[in-house]
């Protein structure tokens, strides 16, 4: 059997693999954004820039569709950068936000493609007077570049809409991240038009910005996505230790492999593993550490929810384990405050088992499950709150015999108002959380929020 060591440090104390703090909280968020909306601008200048006078509704509508061409496909980068593992951004940002982020920008994406395609087929069609059908069969035909541009065009328009909510309700985690790598051939098949037929971009610097753009991108996505975790495997050898029950359908998997503490994984943080396993290797599921890390062992714990977390429990000893990360900013490095609340629900209280052990100051953790028997990790909570002073509370019962959770939770942690929250569990859950919380006077920038949507 594989045993979790115990820590030998002291509340508040750093933990050995522990990375040193990085900038302010808000510091990098800002500005990527901020980076973000400034090439959208430089973007809009190129369409100024070589635009005089725009006369008629078909110089109107051609007009359009030039801006919402050059933004769509400035977008386009811009979103896989966001996805595409930079430790700068996975570190300070936080692949959570990180994936609002790019959820809201492909909303964006598809959005402005389709006013592109429209108002330049429809201003082409007044500037030639001809029909809208007939001139858009025109423009694909005899355009250069413009075959693969509509094929990327469908592409996307498709990867869109398996991302809208109802259809990613329907369909598992493993579905959703295949039929979304289509974006990816969608973006490449769309950038030979870019150049064909993007007057606004040139022949002189902004043309090679542009190509310096999406060749960085393909560069940065090849090497953090592929490169990286070959090479990463290569030098820490993962391999399954031990599958162990926790509960109903959750068990922890204790991986061991070589030099471990290289990987600098903090509590809080996860990874998306792929295991080796017939049914399994074709997928990189994201999986939360459950303990804090140690030179030679992490421990995931896995809840079936779907087809790949069910096989996960079937792991035999042994088997080999590529592993993407550490990801994800919901760790010590946003801690900011003496009082700390963890709210976590269901699989939700595994990254907050890992931080219990060890952020520093008053910690109190709650974990909200339906019943006793769905609660997780009971014994050795109770044991690391003696260790170092916590508290522990349980919250068990319908929504209905919980009543209102902002109430329920004033009661088990009077002062609420004074704490810092980190909040992990279900998309329903931790939108009442949040509701609950900022009702019972918790500012919004000490809510630190992980989600598990995808």
């Amino acid at each position: 059997m594989v045993a979790v060591a115990p820590q030998r440090t002291s509340p508040g104390s750093r933990h050995a693999l522990r990375a040193p703090r990085g900038f302010p909280v808000a510091t990098v968020p800002a500005a990527v954004l901020a980076a973000i909306a400034l090439g959208a601008l430089g973007v809009l200048a190129l369409w100024w820039r070589g635009t005089g006078s725009v006369t008629g509704a078909a110089g109107w509508l051609t007009g359009a569709g030039r801006i919402t061409g050059l933004l769509a496909g400035y977008a386009a980068p811009v979103l896989l950068l966001l996805m595409a593992r930079l430790p700068l951004l996975e570190r300070e940002v936080g692949a959570d936000r990180l994936a609002r982020w790019h959820a809201f920008g492909g909303r964006c994406l598809v959005s402005l493609t389709a006013v592109h395609v429209l108002t330049i087929v429809w201003g082409y069609a007044l500037t030639g007077g001809q029909g809208l059908l007939h001139e858009g069969v025109d423009i694909v035909l005899h355009y250069p570049e413009m075959i693969k541009a509509s094929l990327g065009t469908l592409l996307m328009f498709g990867t869109g809409a398996v991302s809208a909510r109802i259809a990613r309700r329907r369909m598992s985690y493993e579905a959703w991240y295949y039929l979304h790598l289509a974006t990816y051939l969608a973006v490449a098949l769309a950038f030979g038009h870019q150049l064909a037929t993007g007057a606004d971009l040139g022949d002189g610097p902004a043309r090679l910005a542009w190509s310096a753009l999406y060749v960085g991108t393909a560069a940065a996505l090849g090497w953090f996505r592929l490169a990286v975790p070959r090479l990463r495997d290569r030098r820490h050898r993962l391999r399954v230790a031990e599958v162990r029950p926790e509960g109903p359908g959750v068990v922890s998997v204790f991986l061991t492999g070589e030099r471990l503490g290289g990987l600098r994984a903090e509590p809080g943080q996860f990874f998306r593993l792929q295991f080796q396993a017939p049914g399994l290797r074709w997928a990189a599921n994201p999986y939360s550490l459950s303990a804090p890390p140690h030179e030679n062992l992490l421990r995931f714990t896995v809840k079936d929810l779907g087809a790949h977390s069910a096989a996960v429990a079937r792991l035999r000893p042994g088997t080999r384990v590529r592993a993407e990360g550490p990801y994800g900013a919901f760790t010590e490095r946003l801690h900011r405050r003496r009082k700390v609340l963890l709210l976590g629900a269901g699989v939700g209280i595994t990254p907050l088992r890992a931080l219990f052990e060890t952020l520093p100051g008053e910690v109190t953790l709650v974990q909200r499950a339906r019943s006793p028997e769905d609660l997780l990790f009971t014994a050795e909570l109770a044991a690391v709150a003696a260790r170092r002073g916590g508290r522990v509370h349980a919250l068990t019962g319908s929504r209905v015999e919980v009543g209102d959770l902002g109430r329920a939770l004033r009661r088990l942690v009077p002062d609420l108002a004074d704490h810092e929250v980190y909040l992990c569990g279900p998309e329903r859950m931790a939108e009442e959380a949040v509701r609950a919380l900022r009702a019972a006077g918790v500012r919004p920038g000490r809510i630190h929020h992980e989600s598990f949507a995808f």
